[in-house]
């Protein structure tokens, strides 16, 4: 099984490749039925039509007094229609409503109060109004028997209140993916680290980021690097669709988790061409992805986002939006390798400018080491530089891209 770490670097994949291979398989047919209170964020299995009008009655859009419109007709400042007000509606009656009452039977229309006056006994209407004017009709929001949602849609807390107002308490959901996260490294400690220890991050990181993307997340014990304990690691989550591992991803002796997999599987991809993070590597073993992540901090949770995120929303069939981003002028010449797509961490600031809005900068930290955590949690996102690029200048306006947004 050495070969698998010997040959893994001499010919880095690019990331759009690797990625397509990561994303060949079946997205999940598991589903669920959750109520609406937990429902936000998940992914529809099946579309919804509306099983009731909204309204299901007749309403009054405004305070006013609900009218038989013709009885307004010609109704002005100068000569208002003198109505009586009454309980129930009819010819030359008026009765009085506030915004949402039920609209009375006979009537057809309501003047706005505003638009009205109550003297000795009788109500001057001082407007003319058309028949339905202020009144929200039935049916005017939904109507019975309307599509109001396809299945794989991802449900937003507007579209809760939406499916609560024609009867809906509960949903069918696609389950969300099953992710296992486990720290390798014999080096990793929880906390009071000696000297040659490290307190492992990768896994709170990692799966606060997972579940983030839409995924269930199992958080393992750290695993010591050696074969058994790692196969046995791997085979232990093979009921999860994807097991995430963090460190033993390259070529050292003891990077043994790209053996473990093969053993087991299949590695079909081994070093990528990015930076930081290019000893990521990628497998299935029977129906479960491994995701295997660098240890360093930085280049975990670049590979996190490039691979991890968009396997999360494949397999969880939910949209894969782009991460959102902005511009900025550059303060300093970045360096990037040919062939290498590479991810700079900035930070962003705000300066003023004469006659005109504030200009935002981008400052590349100087910090850029791929186990320097400080320079991600510090940052303010990253510039993606393309393989087809060899560094970008100073003054060039950049697109920063906010890789920690919550989705």
């Amino acid at each position: 099984m050495s070969d698998v770490r010997e040959t893994g670097f001499k010919q880095r994949i690019r990331v759009a490749d690797a990625r397509e291979r990561l994303l060949d398989v079946d997205p999940l047919d598991r589903t669920e039925r959750v109520p609406l209170s937990v429902a936000d964020g998940r992914t529809l299995a099946e579309p919804i039509d509306a099983a009731r009008n909204v309204p299901h009655y007749a309403r009054a859009a405004m305070d006013g007094w609900a009218v038989r419109a013709e009885d307004t007709f010609g109704a002005s400042d100068r000569s208002p229609a003198i109505l009586r007000p009454a309980e129930s509606a009819g010819p030359n009656a008026a009765v009085r409503v506030h915004t949402g009452s039920e609209l009375p039977e006979g009537a057809d229309s309501v003047v706005m109060v505003e638009q009205t006056e109550e003297i000795a006994g009788e109500l001057e209407v001082f407007d003319a109004v058309a028949e339905g004017e202020n009144v929200a009709p039935v049916g005017e929001d939904v109507e019975t028997g309307q599509r109001l949602y396809e299945s794989g849609h991802q449900l937003r807390p507007s579209d809760l209140g939406l499916l609560k107002a024609i009867g809906v308490d509960t949903v069918e959901v696609v389950s969300r993916p099953e992710v296992a996260v486990v720290p390798t490294g014999e080096e990793l400690v929880q906390a009071d680290p000696d000297p040659g220890e490290v307190i492992e991050t990768n896994r709170f990181t990692v799966s606060r980021l997972a579940e983030r993307w839409g995924a269930d997340v199992t958080r393992r014990n750290i695993v010591t690097d050696d074969h058994e304990a790692l196969r046995v690691a791997v085979e232990r989550d093979l009921t999860r669709d994807v097991v995430v591992t963090t460190g033993g991803s390259s070529v050292g002796e003891r990077d043994l988790i790209p053996e473990v997999v093969e053993e087991l599987g299949e590695v079909f991809v081994h070093g990528v061409a990015l930076k930081p993070g290019h000893p990521v590597a990628l497998g299935r073993v029977e129906d479960t992805t491994v995701v295997m992540l660098p240890g360093y901090p930085v280049a975990a949770i670049v590979n996190a986002v490039q691979f991890l995120r968009p396997l999360i929303k494949h397999l969880g069939r939910m949209p894969r939006n782009p991460l959102p981003t902005r511009e900025a002028e550059l303060t300093r010449k970045i360096r990037s390798e040919p062939g290498v797509r590479t991810f700079v961490r900035v930070k962003l600031d705000r300066v003023p400018r004469d006659g005109g809005d504030d200009a935002v900068e981008a400052t590349p930290t100087r910090a850029s080491g791929s186990g320097i955590l400080s320079s991600v949690a510090l940052a303010d996102g990253w510039v993606v530089v393309e393989e087809s690029r060899e560094g970008i200048p100073k003054g060039e306006t950049v697109t920063v891209q906010d890789w920690e947004y919550n989705a």
